[in-house]
Parts: structure tokens; C-alpha cells; sequence
């Protein structure tokens, strides 16, 4: 588990659309939301991916980046963009379980020939202009993940009221 404040691992993955994408290397005027999700075997994370890119304007206009991140092979990360309603999120794929216990994530064993053999379980980080952790929400299971008008109003809170990362104690 990485603490709110603590430096988040290195993250460079590469993306559907033929280019690499680097955190260390963000820019965001305010944060980089980071979403990691199941992969193209789980109905709830196409949910919250097609929730997500109806909501890509409000996380611009409070200068937020966004990537998804799966542990999903090039082909069926390319197939998972094509096929749900996400054209204006970037999705990364061949997340390293390795990599992702960095995270802190929880990691599933496959139950049925849909699922891959490993994969992660959901997670969201919000990581600041410093590349630290700010915000961080991680499940064991497919669901209860942070609707995102909530993450946007929390967002909202943190620019207005400079509100701290909790949580590191």
C-alpha cells in the first residue's frame, strides 16, 4: 500500500492507440487520475469506464488528466476500446501484476475461461503535481467504487477549500 503523500511507483505503460504513456512525465495542471480496472471480461468496469467518459470534460475543465490502466493483453485492450463507449480515455494495457502489488492492488485468480488467469481488482489514484499519492480508493472486489460526481465534488472541495491528502499518519 502506498500512503497519501508518499511518491507513487514509476507507471509507464503503453496504450491502445500505438504510444507510451509515462506518469513521471504528466503535466497536469492540478491531478492525474488513474483508474485501474478488471479488464474486458467485467460488465461493472465497462459501467464505470462509459461513466467516466461522459464525465471527461468535467475532469478536464478541473485539470485533471485521466488514464485506465488493465493487465489485459494489446489485443483485447484494443477490442475493449473499440467496443465500449471510452474514445477519449487513454487505456493502458500489459499492467504487470508485479507491478500493480506496487500499487497496492488486490490481484484475483481467473474463476471461468472469460477471466484472465490474473488480473487486477479496481483502483483509483489521484496523483498530484508532484507525483504523489493524494487520493487512493482500492477494492477487493468489483464493486463499491467511488461514483465519479463524488470524486469530481471531492475534487472540487480539495481546489476551494485547499483541503490536505489524508490518511498518511
Amino acid at each position: 500500500m502506498i500512503k497519501p503523500r508518499n511518491k507513487a511507483p514509476e507507471l509507464k505503460i503503453d496504450l491502445v492507440n500505438d504510444t507510451k504513456w509515462n506518469l513521471q512525465e504528466q503535466n497536469p495542471k492540478n491531478f492525474t487520475l488513474i483508474i485501474f480496472y478488471r479488464g474486458n471480461h467485467c460488465p461493472v468496469c465497462k459501467t464505470q469506464l462509459e461513466e467516466l467518459q461522459n464525465k471527461v470534460k468535467d475532469f478536464t475543465e478541473r485539470g485533471v488528466n485521466l488514464i485506465a490502466i488493465s493487465s489485459n493483453t494489446e489485443k483485447i485492450a484494443k477490442e475493449t476500446h473499440k467496443n465500449w463507449a471510452i474514445d477519449s480515455i487513454p487505456v493502458g494495457y500489459d499492467f504487470p501484476i508485479e507491478e500493480a502489488r506496487k500499487w497496492g492492488l488486490f490481484i484475483s485468480e481467473g474463476i471461468n475461461d472469460k477471466e484472465p488467469k490474473h488480473f487486477t481488482e479496481p483502483g483509483l489514484f489521484l496523483i498530484d503535481t508532484e507525483n504523489k499519492v493524494y487520493w487512493e480508493s482500492i477494492q477487493s472486489m468489483p464493486f463499491g467504487r467511488p461514483a465519479f460526481k463524488d470524486v469530481l465534488n471531492g475534487i472540487d472541495s480539495i481546489l476551494e477549500d485547499g483541503y490536505p491528502a489524508r490518511g498518511e499518519a
